[in-house]
This record gives C-alpha cells, sequence and structure tokens, in this order.
C-alpha cells in the first residue's frame, strides 16, 4: 500500500510498504477515504516533535480520519464490511487507574493514531484499528464530515469542561479548525455572545458565518480594547485555541473575576507563563483541555441533525502524493486555509 512519511524536519515521501493485517479478533481493517491537516502533525512537521514526543524518522502522521470497512474480526458486532465510519484515533488501555474513573484521554497507557511512541499515523491507504474506535456513519453524515468528527469532539468537550452558564459570555482567541469546532460547540449549547480573534481574515469571517458575535484581527486592532469596550466588566471565559503566548496573555486580561481560561490550543514552547498578580487578583481558573473524552459519537448526531454545520471548514483538498503540499499549506497558514484535506483514491 501507499502511505506517506516524515522522513525529515519539513520533507515527507511516498513509500510502499506491507498492508496491516487483522492480528487480534476485535480488530477492524479499514479503507481510509479522507485524512484531515492537523496543526499538532504540522508541529511534528516543523519542528519534529511536541513537548517529549519526538519523532524517529521515517514516521507516519496523521490521526483526524473517515475510512471504509474492509474486513472485519471474527469477534466484531459493531461494524460490517463496506461500512463507512468516522475514525476515533485514541486506543486507551480500560485498566489503568485513569480508565477506571472515565479519564480514557488520560490513559496511562494509550495509543493515538500519529503520536510518536503510540502509534503510526493514517496517512496511508489500509489501517487496523480496534473496534471500539469506529463510528458507524449509517449515510446520516458524509466521508468529509466524519473525517472533522475529531476536532469537532474536541471543541465539544472544551465547551463541556468550561461548564458554561446559558447567559455565558465568551471570547475564542484563536479561529482555526479547532477554535471554530469550539464555537459551534458553544452556540449549540445556547451561548449567544461569542467574540473570536484571528490573524487570518478568512477565518474571522467563517466565525461571522458560524455565528460570532463580534470578530477581530490582532495585527489590526487592539482586541482586548475592542472586546472590553463592549463588556466593560469583562468575560465569563475565553478559550485559548491558538498556543500562543500573546493570547494565553489577551485571555486573562479579557477575564472577569471569578472567569474561567480554558486551554485548547498547543503551544510549540515547552514553558508558557501567567501575569500572577491578575490570576490570582481575578481568582481565575484555569482547565487545561486534553483532547476529548467520549465525544465522537455527539460529534456525528450533532452534525446528524443539522444543529452544527462543519462542512465548510475544507478550504483545501489534496490527493496523497500532494500531502506535502497540503502541510506547507497548513504551516504557512496560507490562501485564507482553514482545514486541508487529504482525499484518496476511491
Amino acid at each position: 500500500m501507499k502511505a506517506m512519511f516524515l522522513t525529515d524536519l519539513r520533507k515527507m515521501e511516498l513509500r510502499d510498504v506491507p498492508e496491516p493485517v487483522i492480528e487480534k479478533d476485535d480488530q477492524v481493517l479499514i479503507k481510509i477515504e479522507r485524512v484531515g491537516v492537523c496543526g499538532s502533525d504540522v508541529h511534528y512537521y516543523e519542528t519534529g516533535r511536541i513537548g517529549s514526543q519526538v519523532v524517529e524518522y521515517p514516521y507516519l502522521v496523521g490521526h483526524e480520519c473517515s475510512a471504509t470497512v474492509i474486513e472485519a474480526g471474527s469477534a466484531v458486532t459493531r461494524v460490517r464490511q463496506g461500512d463507512q465510519v468516522a475514525v476515533e484515533p485514541a486506543m486507551p488501555c480500560h485498566h489503568c487507574e485513569q480508565c477506571r474513573v472515565g479519564r480514557e484521554n488520560t490513559c496511562y497507557n494509550l495509543g493515538f493514531l500519529g503520536t510518536p511512541g503510540q502509534a503510526d499515523g493514517c496517512l496511508c491507504e489500509y489501517l487496523v484499528m480496534p473496534e471500539e474506535c469506529l463510528f458507524p456513519l449509517n449515510g446520516r453524515i458524509s466521508l468529509d464530515q466524519a473525517a472533522l468528527c475529531e476536532p469537532l469532539s474536541i471543541g465539544l468537550y472544551s465547551a463541556k469542561q468550561a461548564n458554561l452558564a446559558e447567559n455565558a459570555e465568551i471570547a475564542i482567541l484563536g479561529s482555526g479548525p479547532i477554535g471554530l469546532t469550539v464555537l459551534a460547540s458553544a452556540l449549540a449549547q445556547g451561548i449567544k455572545n461569542v467574540y473570536m480573534t484571528d490573524k487570518i481574515n478568512p477565518r474571522l469571517e467563517a466565525a461571522r458565518q458560524i455565528g460570532a458575535a463580534w470578530v477581530g484581527n490582532p495585527d489590526s486592532e487592539d482586541v482586548v480594547a475592542g472586546i472590553l469596550e463592549q463588556r466593560p466588566l469583562g468575560l465569563d471565559a475565553v478559550f485559548e485555541c491558538a498556543g500562543e503566548q500573546e493570547t494565553i496573555d489577551q485571555a486573562l486580561n479579557l477575564l472577569k473575576p471569578g472567569g474561567k481560561i480554558i486551554l485548547v490550543g498547543i503551544p510549540r514552547i515547552d514553558r508558557i507563563s501567567f501575569r500572577i498578580d491578575l490570576l490570582r487578583r481575578r481568582e481565575v481558573t484555569i482547565i487545561n483541555i486534553r483532547r476529548q473524552n467520549n465525544c465522537v459519537q455527539p460529534a456525528i448526531d450533532l452534525i446528524a441533525s443539522g444543529k452544527i454545520n462543519i462542512g465548510h471548514f475544507i478550504t483545501h483538498r489534496f490527493p496523497l502524493e500532494q500531502s506535502q503540499e497540503a502541510f506547507e499549506l497548513v504551516a504557512g497558514y496560507r490562501d485564507g486555509v482553514i482545514k486541508a484535506m487529504i482525499d484518496f483514491p476511491l
């Protein structure tokens, strides 16, 4: 089968490798149909690491995908040959202390697609996954939408963890795919006043179309002043979705006493900081988001119901052979990119 490997920093190579085979009776062989290029994939592409997770070349990345079932193990009952599925990239052990208390997303023995030391990625024609990681579409949503269920599940989980009151006023700093899924999730929860920022104007326009009450570009205006002009007492919660020190500082400045900062973005640096006098005097709560937990099926259901529309997130498409062009596009934030999707042949 064909697979696209990272071979060095900002270098990718298409290789022929053996097709994977089912080894356990609860496993399923799937044909990959779509792969979304995620910011974390691009971190590995540009820097070769995220924190302590360091790439050893050659390495297969990618974790946002949809697929078609080719073959199912003898114990599989949830899916069958020909089913189209959304893929949950996380594979918890279900036995450790974290799993036993319902925190599969912080499982001590977690395997996650496209994560060094855990599992190879999905930027390949075929993949074997546990049955529990596959969610049948049953014709309710498309393969494109299914590939976006992984980032949408993060948005849903982030909004859930924030535990927002219906009249909460919030900001989302960073209007990339994750920021937009947080926006869609908050609106689906009934939140009405959402303030969005980004340095890419097409992303701000997407936020406006989805339902943001206000959008601003920090390269052309003081976004903190712009938001506080409308909400002088500050906001109830700010979702930091850019992974930048600049936006972390903005988030703290925007919060009212007792507010919450929800850290969703992945910084490229090892340490971030907070202005302790504001953090302490305002008694700000910090909530850190680690991927998601049991939100894939709710993501499918919300898309199918029409309460969330994310299909227009896809702004660019590439064949597998042009994966490096897709990664370069996303890495450079070029051409108003929101989500680059890699399509596999029929």
